[in-house]
C-alpha cells in the first residue's frame, strides 16, 4: 500500500478505488442509481480500443477482403508461381495466381500436397478459401499467401493427388 503526501489526508490506494476522510470508498466511475448513461457511454467508447469489434462493427472483413466474406470462391488461373518461404527455411512454396469470377481480384493461392502443383494448368477453374491464419492473416512461412486450392476443374485436389480421380479436359 501506498500513502499520499497529504498528512491530514491518509488515504490507501487500492486499485482504482480510494478511501476520503469519513472511510468511505471513491472509484473513478460513476455509482449509484443514475449512473447508468454515463457508465454505458463510457464502455461504448473504451470498446473501440479492441481490435476484434472495430473490425466488427465497421465491416472491415466484407469492405476488403477479395472473397467480401464468402468462405470460397472461384477462380482461373492465370499463372504458377514460386514463393519463397520465410527464414529460416528457404524453401519454394508452389503457389498459383487466380483471377476470381465474382470481382476480377487477383489473388495468390498455395497448392498443397505434393505434386499439387502438377494437376494444375493455366485456365483451370479452381475453388479456393482462407489457408486459416489468424485475422484473415498469411499462414506460417508463406509471405502474403492467404488462400488455398481445394477443387481443380470441380474434383478434390486431394483426390487428383492420391490418384482417385483422372482431371477432366476442359
Amino acid at each position: 500500500m501506498t500513502y499520499l503526501k497529504k498528512p491530514e489526508m491518509i488515504v490507501y490506494y487500492l486499485a482504482s478505488m480510494y478511501k476520503n476522510e469519513e472511510g468511505e470508498m471513491v472509484t473513478k466511475s460513476p455509482r449509484g442509481e443514475f449512473a447508468v448513461r454515463i457508465l454505458r457511454k463510457k464502455r461504448s467508447k473504451a470498446r473501440w480500443a479492441d481490435l476484434d469489434y472495430k473490425r466488427r462493427v465497421l465491416r472491415f472483413k466484407k469492405k476488403f477482403d477479395p472473397l467480401e466474406g464468402a468462405p470460397q470462391a472461384l477462380g482461373i488461373v492465370l499463372k504458377k508461381v514460386g514463393v519463397e518461404a520465410r527464414k529460416p527455411t528457404g524453401a519454394l512454396r508452389k503457389c498459383v495466381k487466380v483471377k476470381l469470377k465474382k470481382n476480377g481480384k487477383i489473388v495468390t493461392a498455395f497448392v498443397p500436397y505434393d505434386g499439387g502443383l502438377l494437376m494444375i494448368d493455366e485456365h483451370d477453374e479452381v475453388l479456393i478459401q482462407p489457408i486459416g491464419g489468424v485475422r484473415g492473416r498469411s499462414f506460417g512461412d508463406i509471405p502474403g499467401v492467404k488462400y488455398r486450392v481445394i477443387k481443380v476443374n470441380g474434383i478434390s485436389l486431394y483426390e487428383l493427388v492420391s490418384g482417385r480421380k483422372k482431371k477432366e479436359k476442359r
